[in-house]
């Protein structure tokens, strides 16, 4: 249980950080997919703040992936490693996603999105804009990751049987 809430917190640090590196670094409006509609609109794809950082920041959000991915593939190999059952691999896998939900909706959705100006210190351009004053805004696609995440986890966790 000790290692599924650490895999938990270095997934969400993973998410975290590539969050951060998409928004001060790369800072192009295509990433922007889960912002609120009217601040995709008003965000310009910005210049490099300085020399090299949109490559900075892929490199820091392809190692925040392949950092996400290794936390399922490591808790899959301790599981293994410990003999876990199905239901064990279940448990930790749903735990990582909610846990991971969680904090999206608290902090990077509630507190990140609309309570600091974290975003409109990147994107001045989308200062003023309603999304900023709409917790919620993706109610349907955070209810409807709620009903995957358990699915994802069984499918997980029956490959890791294969094991």
């Amino acid at each position: 249980m000790v290692l599924t809430l650490i895999l938990s917190l270095v997934f969400i640090a993973a998410v975290f950080t590539a969050l951060v590196a998409i928004v001060a670094l790369i800072q192009d409006k295509r990433l922007m997919t889960t912002a609120p509609k009217d601040i995709q609109e008003a965000a310009a794809t910005h210049p490099e703040r300085f020399r090299g950082a949109h490559a900075l920041g892929w490199t820091i959000g392809i190692a925040c992936l392949l950092l996400i991915i290794g936390v399922f593939v490591y808790g899959g190999y301790d599981g293994v490693k410990n003999g876990f059952g199905f239901w064990q691999f279940f448990l930790r896998f749903v735990l990582i996603l909610y846990i991971w939900k969680a904090f999206d909706i608290v902090c990077l959705d509630w507190l990140l999105l609309t309570k600091s100006h974290f975003f409109q210190h990147f994107y001045p351009e989308t200062e003023g804009c309603a999304g900023y004053h709409q917790f919620g805004f993706n109610r349907k696609g955070q209810i409807l990751r709620l009903v995957i995440f358990p699915f994802v986890s069984a499918a997980l966790a029956g490959v890791c049987m294969l094991f």
